[in-house]
């Protein structure tokens, strides 16, 4: 069954950020790398929702970003002013 409005996803399932690419299209990864946690989407955020295991390494790869001062992949793009709680709020419920 296709559920259209999970199937893309603009907004990193590790960090929240978002700058209208698409990190899933169609259910599928794009293999982008996120400009904030460095994550490429495919890679370190598989996951299946409603599940600790299927969130676990979701939820690891975000503590060890968070823990490790949550350092931006491309310092250049971020934006002055930037808040890490205001932006990990913007990840989907379904990958908390």
């Amino acid at each position: 069954m296709n559920h259209p409005e999970t199937d893309n996803e603009d907004i990193c399932r590790i960090c929240g950020y978002s700058d209208g690419a698409l990190f899933w299209e169609n259910g599928w990864p794009t293999a982008g790398i996120c400009d904030c946690c460095g994550t490429e989407s495919g890679i370190g955020d598989m996951g299946t929702p409603g599940t600790w295991e299927g969130l676990s390494g979701i939820r690891d790869y975000r503590g060890y970003w968070v823990g490790h001062g949550a350092v931006w992949n491309s310092p250049s793009l971020k934006p002055k002013g930037w808040d890490l709680l205001t932006q990990i709020a913007n990840i989907p419920e379904r990958w908390r």
